[in-house]
Formats: C-alpha cells, structure tokens, sequence
C-alpha cells in the first residue's frame, strides 16, 4: 500500500526548472481543457445544454457526472497538483474515447482535438506533478 501511495504522490523531475516547466505545463493545460470544454457544461445555446456524446452506453447522468467531473473539477485539482495521477485517469478516459470511439471517423483536423489533450495528459500522468505541487507536501508529510 505504501508502494502505491509512494507511486502516487511523489514526483521529483531532478531540478527545479524541470519542476518549474511541468508546473507551468500542467496549469496551462488544466486551464486550456476548463476554459475550452469545462466551461461548455455551464453554457446554455438555444435553450439547450451542451449535448456529451453516450458511445459506452452509460446511464445519462452518469455519462453527464463523468465528462462534467472531467472537464470542470479535474482541471483544477490538477492544476494545484492534488492527487494528480489519480484525478488524471477520468479525463485521459473521456478524451481517449473521444479519440477511439467518437470521432473515429472524422478527419484528422477534428480527432486532433482529443488526440493531442490524451496524449498530454498521459505524458503527465507519467511523470507526475513535480515538486511544486500539494502532491508533493503531502509525500513529505506522510512519508518524511
């Protein structure tokens, strides 16, 4: 269990400009992915709310819980560094299947959208929050 908390919460980059760089990484990307889709899901047009595609089958509010959580609360976690590679997972789900699954048909131009938010989200998964996140102060505090 300690191996997983460990694995969860600490990532050090090896220098503070590398912390520094996926600091202001992973804000700028949070705040592209709120501003851009997480603010669709407060939006009204024609009197209708955003239409979030249902491709698993899913209960509809479930579906609708899962991408508002992915688009409004995910972001802003991550962007403050708390629970970072655990927050991430719904997010990498939803825009991976908006590349696998919707828009698998469509042009480059359209599934390039999805494509490139899962591929950035992935490669912080990977590397994790650095230093300069809540992570990171709650790694020390339970393990120093």
């Amino acid at each position: 269990m300690e191996n997983i908390i460990k694995y969860l919460l600490y990532s050090d980059l090896g220098s503070d400009f590398n912390n520094w760089a996926v600091l202001t990484f992973r804000v700028l990307l949070m705040v592209e992915l709120f501003r851009v889709h997480g603010m669709k899901k407060f939006r009204v047009q024609n009197g209708e709310k955003e239409h979030v595609p249902n491709p698993l089958g899913l209960p509809d509010k479930l579906n609708g819980l899962v991408a508002t959580f992915s688009d409004t609360i995910v972001p802003f976690l991550v962007a403050i560094g708390v629970g970072t590679r655990l927050f991430l997972l719904p997010s990498i789900g939803v825009t991976a299947i908006g590349y696998f699954v919707v828009h698998r048909k469509d042009s480059v131009e359209v599934r390039d959208v999805p494509y490139m938010y899962t591929l950035a989200m992935l490669f912080l998964w990977v590397i994790g929050p650095g230093t300069i996140s809540i992570d990171h102060y709650l790694f020390n505090t339970l393990f120093n």
